[in-house]
Formats: structure tokens, C-alpha cells, sequence
């Protein structure tokens, strides 16, 4: 299966500024150094705790946010080195959900230019070659073709998250980054929108970066997974592998947290101590060694390199495979 998207290196950091004259005293190293690759027609979930990166690298490979440096390949051609004109013609093909259906749809536009403005900006259709597209979508996403002339205050939060997926999908977009899509509705509904984005997925053939903290969810929608701690990827797999066997201790330690619904089922918690450290103040070494449980001198002078384990399962980690579980 080809890769439509690869990212190399990928980092991202933010100035802290200081002081009246606004001076950097320091940055945030929101991204360190991530790099993975996304097949196509694939769901690459990548989970982590908040704060961890993961926003920022799907923001940065649709270039919403600019990286500090690195390599991001989309369909054989590099973001960062093609032209403004290019970029353009590439944006439509590049979509993004946001997290929070309340803040990311223009209250001032009704769902018919909310869905619609990406197909006037390119200047190519009719008002009713628009109008055809914008009603087509409503009906694939569930909703009545009625909803079109109303606003986005008249709606649930399910349903204003399905007009953020008709808006992705309005420009025929391949590849589209699900920014933790589900997290702000409730349960019954985060049901609808993943089964609503699995048959979008196998209608138009798209390929999803989805972005989560939830691992249950992840595990649902997902074909391989990219564990993510303080910056960088600790770990990736294939779905089932991962859960299965996870060989990184804070994917072990993800998955020990993640509730079994049948209560005669007894699993074994594993508590990470302290706290996540500052972004600012990168631990040197292994991002994870001060949390981790097995951790031996080498973990807190050398970064650990990712290592393929077998069977596309890669692991950052200076003793992977030799931990106990």
C-alpha cells in the first residue's frame, strides 16, 4: 500500500517571550523530531495525553500552523518546498474537523455558505452547481436538505459536528485530520459520528489522521495506532498489536487506564508517578524516564531511536522487548 502522507523529523517550537521588550527566554518544543507515514485509504490514530503534541503535528502537516523545520511528503511532494501556488491547489485535498463544534463554525453563516465557502473560493462552480453539492452532502451526513438556511445556534452538538465533516468533504478532500472529532459530545452520539466517519471513509476512499486521548475510541476506528509523549512518538503499531502487546512502558501504562466494561474482569492499574514534564524543560534523554518504572542510567543520557520490532511495529525505547509486563 502506497503512503500518502510521511512525515520526517517534523518538529514545532514556540518562543516564550519574556520581560516589557517581549524577549525569548526560552520555547516550547510543542513537536521534537516526530516522524510516521499514513497509507492510503488508512486511519492512523494518535493518541497521547493532552498537552502532548498531538494538535500541533496534525495542524502543522496541513500547514495551519508552520513547522520550525522538518520534512512533510503529501502524495510524493513536499509541503514546506512547493510553491504558494501549488499549496493552494493542494489545500483542497487537505481538510481538517475540529475538536469543538460550537467554536469552529461562523455563527454569522448559515449552513449553506458555511459548507459551501470552501466551493466559492475556488471559483470554478455556479450558485447551483453549489447549492446541488451542499444539499448531496447534507443528506450523506445525516442531516435534511431544510437544515441549509439555518444557523449554527439552532443545532445540536452531534449535528453541528456532522456540518464540520459535510465542509471537509465539500471540496472532494483525500486526506483529512479528525481533531479529536468526538470528545465534546456525549457518549451516545460519539457512537453516530465514528460509524458516520467509517462509512464516509469507504464511500469517497479517504485517508484520516485521527487524533484522540480516548483509547477506547481509537481502537475503534483505527488501523494502526502512534502513541505520543511530550513531543515525540514513542511508539506505533498495528491496532491490534499494539493492545495486545505493547512493549513501550507508557503505552503499557495508556492501556492499564483504559476501563474493561464487565466487572469480573480484574486488571492490574499501573500509576505513573509525578508529573508530565514541562515542554519548556525537556528532560535530557528519554523524554519518558522520569515517570518510568524501569528506567536505568542509560535513559537519562541517550534518546532512544525508533526501532522496528517486527511486523511495522516500532518502539522508541532503549529496552524494548526485554520489559516484563
Amino acid at each position: 500500500m502506497d503512503n500518502l502522507v510521511e512525515v520526517e523529523n517534523l518538529v514545532k517550537y514556540f518562543p516564550v517571550k519574556t520581560g516589557v521588550f517581549k524577549r525569548v527566554s526560552g520555547w516550547v518544543k510543542a513537536v521534537d523530531g516526530v516522524s510516521f507515514n499514513i497509507k492510503k485509504r488508512e486511519t492512523l490514530g494518535l493518541v497521547g495525553e493532552s498537552g502532548c503534541g498531538k494538535t500541533t503535528t496534525g495542524r502543522c502537516i496541513i500547514r495551519l500552523i508552520e513547522p520550525t523545520s522538518g520534512k512533510i511528503m503529501y502524495n510524493g511532494e513536499d509541503l514546506l518546498t512547493t510553491t504558494t501556488e501549488r499549496l493552494l491547489k493542494l489545500r483542497k485535498e487537505m481538510q481538517i474537523i475540529f475538536q469543538d463544534p460550537f467554536a469552529s463554525l461562523n455563527p454569522r453563516m448559515n449552513v449553506g455558505r458555511i459548507i459551501g465557502e470552501g466551493l466559492v473560493i475556488q471559483k470554478k462552480y455556479s450558485k447551483s452547481e453549489i447549492q446541488d453539492r451542499v444539499i448531496d452532502l447534507l443528506k450523506k451526513v445525516g442531516l435534511e436538505v431544510d437544515h441549509i438556511k439555518r444557523y449554527p445556534h439552532e443545532f445540536s452538538g452531534g449535528q453541528r459536528q456532522r456540518i464540520g465533516i459535510a465542509r471537509a468533504l465539500a471540496v472532494n478532500a483525500k486526506f483529512i485530520v479528525c481533531d479529536e472529532p468526538v470528545s465534546a459530545l456525549d457518549v451516545s452520539i460519539q457512537s453516530q459520528i465514528l460509524n458516520l466517519l467509517d462509512e464516509l471513509q469507504d464511500e469517497f476512499g479517504l485517508t484520516y489522521l485521527f487524533i484522540a486521548h480516548d483509547l477506547s475510541v481509537v481502537e475503534h476506528v483505527s488501523d494502526r495506532v502512534a502513541v505520543m509523549y511530550l513531543g515525540k512518538i514513542v511508539e506505533i503499531a498495528y491496532r491490534d498489536e499494539l493492545y495486545e502487546n505493547p512493549l513501550h512502558p507508557y503505552t503499557k501504562a495508556l492501556l492499564s487506564a483504559v476501563p474493561i466494561p464487565d466487572p469480573r474482569v480484574k486488571t492490574k492499574r499501573i500509576i505513573l508517578k509525578g508529573d508530565v514534564p514541562s515542554p519548556v524543560n525537556v528532560p535530557p534523554g528519554c523524554n519518558f524516564h522520569t515517570r518510568c518504572m524501569y528506567r536505568k542510567d542509560i535513559c537519562s543520557k541517550e534518546i532512544p531511536t525508533l526501532k522496528d520490532m517486527g511486523n511495522e511495529h516500532i518502539v522508541a525505547c532503549h529496552y524494548a522487548g526485554k520489559l516484563k509486563s
